[in-house]
């Protein structure tokens, strides 16, 4: 069973008020049914279908007529499909699914006029057209595929006044509305009272925040003792060049000290280096102390390499 499909079974079960049901049954009946020549809404999860099947009974007094079909496609299963022949007319015009003329239309204000409303019309959105990935998965991602690019935005819309930063785009002759921010994806959850799915997605997502944190503590350890490899080496690779030009008896006797102890203790950073000569000597010397004296060794050979 996938993340999706536990989604929408927990969903499925929630109670609602009359007002709640002509909201999401609006969303349902919007996104997922031929309306035309009668209501025929199509699911594949048995849960949905008995939720519809139920709404529509409370809310119209008809009972849809319900057949159960095989699907052959890539993805096998099964179809639930419910047909609506009464009413037609009447339902259409109460979930705000069609204007004057009979054309499809954005849903009027009554459907989404309070908080409630507007989380069971989002409710029933996710019922037949959204998804969302598996946080186990490598990325987060909730997505609805909607018909026409109008109504894409008004959902897009609804879901911003929740500040969930969705956006559309155009995919083949569909758009989809996306929401990629895992936080913004459990507030979703949240906001349709998916609370175990909330549970579940937010235990993942600490636990991948948490490898992710040490993959990245991991890196930058890596990188700095790869940064320390590379400084040493370049550092001893100049303290050759002086033995090969055979100068370092010529040098000031700070320089000595620091090639004498670099060669001594080739692994270990400067801060560390400075550490072990300042107890060594009993001087205090400093990281930038030695890095000065380093540079003046590389201004040197550059000197001698320039003659």
């Amino acid at each position: 069973m996938t993340f999706s499909t536990e989604i929408k079974n927990e969903i499925s079960k929630l109670e609602y008020t009359k007002l709640e049901a002509i909201s999401e049954l609006s969303a349902i009946v919007r996104n997922s049914s031929d309306i035309y020549p009668y209501i025929k809404v199509i699911t594949e999860n048995n849960a949905i279908a008995r939720r519809i099947y139920k709404m529509f009974k409370d809310l119209y007094d008809i009972t849809p007529t319900i057949t159960i079909r095989q699907r052959y496609s890539f993805n096998k299963g099964i179809n639930y499909i419910l047909e609506i022949k009464k009413k037609n007319k009447e339902i259409l015009n109460d979930l705000s699914i069609i204007d004057s003329d009979n054309n499809l239309c954005i849903p009027k204000t009554y459907l989404i006029n309070d908080e409630e409303l507007l989380r069971a019309y989002l409710r029933g959105l996710f019922i037949v057209s959204g998804s969302i990935n598996d946080p186990k998965t490598s990325r987060y991602h909730l997505e609805f595929i909607i018909n026409d690019k109008e109504y894409a935005n008004y959902v897009s819309g609804l879901l911003n006044s929740y500040k969930l930063n969705s956006k559309v785009i155009k995919r083949e002759k569909k758009y989809m509305v996306y929401i990629k921010e895992a936080e913004k994806i459990s507030d979703y959850l949240r906001i349709i009272k998916a609370y175990n799915a909330v549970m579940y997605f937010e235990d993942i997502r600490i636990y991948r925040d948490h490898v992710n944190m040490t993959n990245r503590l991991n890196n930058c350890e890596q990188a700095n003792i790869d940064k320390i490899f590379l400084t040493s080496s370049r550092q001893i690779k100049d303290i050759e060049k002086l033995e090969k030009y055979d100068i370092i008896d010529l040098l000031d006797d700070k320089l000595k000290e620091v090639i004498k102890y670099r060669l001594k203790y080739r692994e270990v950073s400067l801060q560390e280096l400075s550490d072990i000569m300042t107890k060594e000597t009993g001087v205090k010397i400093t990281k930038s102390g030695l890095n000065h004296r380093f540079r003046k060794i590389r201004e040197i050979i550059t000197n001698i390499e320039n003659k």
